[in-house]
C-alpha cells in the first residue's frame, strides 16, 4: 500500500469520529440551547477512535503516512469546527 493511499484511508476512518465530536461539542450545544450533554466517556472513546488510524500508521513504520494523516486530521478538525459554527444573522 502506498503512503498516500494509507494516509487517505486513515483520514477517511478518522473523519466520522471527528464530525461526531463536533456534533456533540458541549459548548456549541449549550449556546444553541440544546440539552442532553454527552458523557465524557463517549467523548473519550470518540477521541481514541479518531486517533487510532494515525497510531496505526506509526505502528506500521510509515512515518510519512503518519505525518500526512496528522496534517490532514488538523485540517479536518478545522473544517468540522468551521462548518458547525453558528452564523450570525
Amino acid at each position: 500500500m502506498t503512503t498516500v493511499v494509507l494516509a487517505l484511508l486513515a483520514l477517511a476512518i478518522s473523519a466520522l469520529p471527528v464530525f461526531l465530536l463536533c456534533l456533540g461539542d458541549p459548548k456549541r450545544r449549550r449556546t444553541a440551547g440544546e440539552g442532553g450533554d454527552p458523557t465524557g466517556r463517549n467523548r473519550r472513546l470518540l477521541v481514541a477512535a479518531a486517533c487510532a488510524p494515525g497510531l496505526g500508521c506509526a505502528l506500521l513504520g510509515n512515518s510519512a503516512a503518519f505525518m500526512l494523516w496528522l496534517g490532514g486530521a488538523a485540517l479536518l478538525g478545522w473544517l468540522a469546527a468551521s462548518s458547525f459554527a453558528r452564523r450570525p444573522g
